[in-house]
C-alpha cells in the first residue's frame, strides 16, 4: 500500500486464471480458498507478476527475494520449482512461469489488476470469523511441518502440537490455523491461555475470544450449547498450566459440536479423549560442520533464522568464512531452539558471533533481550525455563536437577541409580519428564535413551548446585560408571570390538564428565583412579591416545606417599601411559616424558618428567 497527497491508496490484488494474489496480506487464493506457499517462493511470485511479460534476470529475482544474504541460483530453482508445483503449471496446458534460458524468468500468464479499499475483506469464501494474529516475522524452517499438520487436521478433529518453552509451538498452531481456517463455514479462533492463573477460567477465555457474553456459573455448558451447530477451528494455545481444564473443555466441545475441531499447544499432552499428538522437532542443523561455508551453512534452518534475526537487529550483520563456526556452535549449544536463537541474535551487536559463542556457558546471564511486548516467560532464556520448573511436582524437580549430571545421553537404568536411588517412582518421574518435554527420549536401539537439551542441564545444574545435592549425586554418577566399566572388560573378551563400542562407545561423555568431579577439589580421587583404569579399555578402542595420556598423568597424579592403593592399579595406569606414549610417540620418546627409577630410603619410585610416581616396592 502506498501513499499518494497523505491519502492511502487501496491495496492492489493481482487475477490470474483461478488465482487471487494479495501481497500486501501475503495471501494466495486458489478459488477462494488459502494457498500455501513458502514465504520465498510468494516473494518471488509476487515479483514475477508486478512484472507480468518482461523477462527478469536470476540476479534481479535472487535480490529480491534475499536481498541481505548470499544464495546460489540453486536456491532459486528449488523455489521456482515448488512455486509452479502450487500453481499447476503444465496441467490442462496452463502456463504461468517459463524459463528463458541465459535470460530469466518470466510470468507469461494474463493479469487483471484490481483495488481492495482498505480494511475491506478479500472476497475469499472464508467465514467472517476469525481472531488468528498475523504474523509479524516470517517463519523459518517450518513450511513443510505446517503443511503435513494442516492436512492432519484435516483428517483429525482434535491436534496437540507438544514440544519445550521456545520451540515454535505458537507460531506454528497460528500458521496451520491460516491455511485451515478456509475450511470452517464459521472461521477459525485463537485462545492464549497462557496469562490464566485459575484453571476455572478456561471456558470463559474461550467465550472472549467468540465475543461471548459470560453465560454464568456453569459457562461449559452453556458454551457447549452455543458451539453445537457451528464449524469452526479453536485453537487452545499454552495449555499446560491448566491442562486439566483445557482436556475437559476439548473432550465436552468435541462430543457435543461435531463440526468443531481443535488445535492445543502445549509442554505436556492433555491426554483427552481423541487427541493426536505431534511432537515439534527443533530447527535443522549441520551434522558435520567441517568445511561448511557461509551458503552451505545456510542451507539449514537453525542458521537461517539466527542470521535473519541478526540481520534484523545489527544493520550490515554479513556471515564471512571465519564466522561460520562461531554461528555454528551458539546454534548447536542453543540446540536448535527458535526463542534461544532468536535471544542470541539480539546480543550479537554487543558481543559478535565469536564472542557470544564464547561466553554460551553463561547464556542465562547473556540472553536476556526478548521483545518487551512477549509473554514475560519469553523475555528471557531463564524465564522460558523457569516457567516449566515452577509447573513441576517436588519430586519431578529434584529428578529433573539430578538428572543434570549426565553429560550426554544415558539410559533409564542410570537414572535409577544416580538420580532417585531405591525409590520405586523413578520411572514414572522420568516419564512425566519426557512428556513434559524437559527430557528427551530415543527409543530406537535395544536400550531406549535420554538426555537432556544443553540449555535445559545447565539451567537444571544451577538447580542442583543450590540444593547441596550435587556431591552426593556426582559420587553416584562416577560410582555408576565405574561398576558399567567394570562389566565392559569382562564383555571385552566375549564381544566383538564393533559390537563392544556401539554398548560402551556411548558413554565416552559422561566417563569424562565423572572424572573431571572425581579430581576436582570437591570431588573424590579415589574414585578417579578406579574409573581411570576401568575405562581405561575405552580409550585404547577408541584409539583416542592423547586423552588416555592425560587421563592416566591426572590419576597417576593423584598417587602419591602412602597410598594404600593395590599395586596392580598402579601398574594398570602405567601400563595405559605406556601405550599412550607409543600411540603418540612411537619409539622416541621426548626427553620430558620419559619414565625413570629413583631411591628413597628403602622405596623406589619412577618420575614422569619431576613428576613422582610412588610405587610401593621393596628395593631390589
Amino acid at each position: 500500500m502506498g501513499w499518494e497527497n497523505g491519502a492511502a491508496v487501496d491495496d492492489e490484488t493481482f487475477v490470474f486464471g483461478s488465482f487471487r494474489l494479495i501481497p500486501v496480506q501475503r495471501t494466495l487464493l486458489d478459488d477462494g480458498k488459502p494457498l500455501r506457499l513458502s514465504s520465498r517462493a510468494l516473494d518471488i511470485l509476487v515479483t514475477l507478476v508486478e512484472h507480468a511479460g518482461e523477462t527478469l534476470p536470476r540476479e534481479h529475482l535472487i535480490a529480491r527475494t534475499w536481498p541481505d544474504t548470499v544464495v546460489d541460483e540453486g536456491a532459486l530453482r528449488v523455489h521456482i520449482s515448488a512455486l509452479r508445483r502450487a500453481l499447476g503449471d503444465g496441467r490442462e496446458g496452463k502456463r504461468y512461469v517459463v524459463n528463458n534460458p541465459g535470460r530469466g524468468y518470466s510470468f507469461v500468464a494474463p493479469v487483471t489488476r484490481e483495488h481492495v479499499p482498505q480494511g475491506a475483506a478479500p472476497s475469499s469464501g472464508v467465514g467472517a470469523g476469525n481472531n488468528l494474529p498475523a504474523p509479524l516475522t516470517r517463519i523459518v524452517g517450518r513450511d513443510e511441518i505446517i503443511a503435513a499438520l494442516a492436512t492432519q487436521l484435516a483428517r483429525r478433529r482434535f491436534l496437540t502440537i507438544v514440544g519445550p518453552g521456545g520451540i515454535g509451538k505458537t507460531t506454528v498452531a497460528r500458521a496451520v490455523a491460516e491455511i485451515a481456517r478456509g475450511s470452517y463455514r464459521d472461521g477459525a479462533w485463537f485462545v492464549g491461555l497462557a496469562s490464566l492463573s485459575d484453571p476455572g477460567l478456561v471456558p470463559s477465555a474461550l467465550e472472549g475470544a467468540l465475543g461471548l457474553h459470560p453465560s454464568g456459573a456453569n459457562s461449559l455448558a452453556g458454551l457447549v450449547a452455543w458451539l453445537r451447530d457451528k464449524a469452526a477451528l479453536i485453537v487452545l494455545d499454552s495449555c499446560e498450566h491448566v491442562v486439566g481444564a483445557a482436556a475437559a473443555l476439548a473432550e465436552a466441545v468435541l462430543k457435543a459440536a461435531p463440526g468443531i475441531s481443535l488445535l492445543t499447544t502445549s509442554r505436556e499432552p492433555l491426554r483427552a479423549e481423541g487427541e493426536a499428538l505431534h511432537r515439534l522437532a527443533a530447527l535443522e542443523l549441520p551434522s558435520d560442520s567441517l568445511g561448511l561455508t557461509p551458503g552451505d551453512a545456510m542451507r539449514y534452518s537453525a542458521v537461517q533464522l539466527f542470521v535473519e534475526r541478526a540481520m534484523a537487529a545489527v544493520d550490515g550483520f554479513g556471515v564471512a568464512d571465519a564466522d561460520v563456526p562461531a554461528v555454528l556452535e551458539i546454534c548447536r549449544r542453543l540446540d536448535g531452539i527458535p526463542l534461544a536463537l532468536e535471544l542470541a541474535a539480539a546480543r550479537v551487536s554487543v558481543f559478535g558471533v565469536r564472542d557470544l559463542a564464547a561466553h554460551l556457558d553463561d547464556r542465562f546471564r547473556l540472553l536476556t533481550s526478548g521483545r518487551r511486548t512477549a509473554l514475560p516467560r519469553h523475555q528471557t532464556l531463564a524465564a522460558a525455563l523457569d516457567w516449566s520448573y515452577q509447573l513441576l511436582q517436588e519430586e519431578e524437580r529434584a529428578v529433573l536437577r539430578r538428572l543434570s549430571v549426565f553429560a550426554g545421553e544415558f539410559p533409564l537404568e542410570a537414572t535409577v541409580a544416580v538420580a532417585d536411588p531405591g525409590s520405586s517412582g523413578i520411572v514414572d518421574h522420568v516419564a512425566n519428564l519426557v512428556g513434559k518435554s524437559l527430557v528427551a527420549a530415543d527409543p530406537r536401539g535395544a536400550v531406549a535413551q535420554y538426555r537432556l537439551l544443553d540449555t535445559t542441564r545447565l539451567y537444571a545444574f544451577e538447580k542442583l548446585k543450590s540444593s547441596g545435592e550435587l556431591r552426593q549425586v556426582a559420587r553416584s554418577h562416577a560410582e555408576y560408571y565405574c561398576a558399567v566399566f567394570a562389566l565392559a572388560e569382562a564383555e571385552s573378551e566375549t564381544r566383538s570390538q564393533s559390537e563392544w563400542l556401539s554398548i560402551y562407545g556411548r558413554h565416552r561423555d559422561n566417563v569424562r564428565a565423572a572424572l573431571d568431579w572425581a579430581f576436582s577439589p570437591e570431588g573424590d580421587p579415589q574414585i578417579g583412579v578406579a574409573l581411570t583404569v576401568a575405562s581405561g579399555l575405552l580409550w585404547t578402542r577408541l584409539s583416542l591416545s592423547d586423552e588416555c595420556r592425560r587421563l592416566t598423568k591426572r590419576a597417576l597424579s593423584a598417587l602419591g606417599p602412602g597410598s594404600d592403593l593395590a599395586t596392580r592399579r598402579q601398574i594398570q595406569l602405567l601400563a595405559l601411559l605406556g601405550w599412550s606414549l607409543q600411540q603418540t610417540s612411537g619409539a622416541a620418546i621426548r626427553p620430558e616424558e620419559r619414565l625413570t627409577v629413583e631411591r628413597k630410603s628403602s622405596q623406589k619410585y619412577l618420575k614422569f618428567s619431576d613428576q613422582p610416581i610412588w610405587l610401593s616396592l621393596s628395593v631390589g
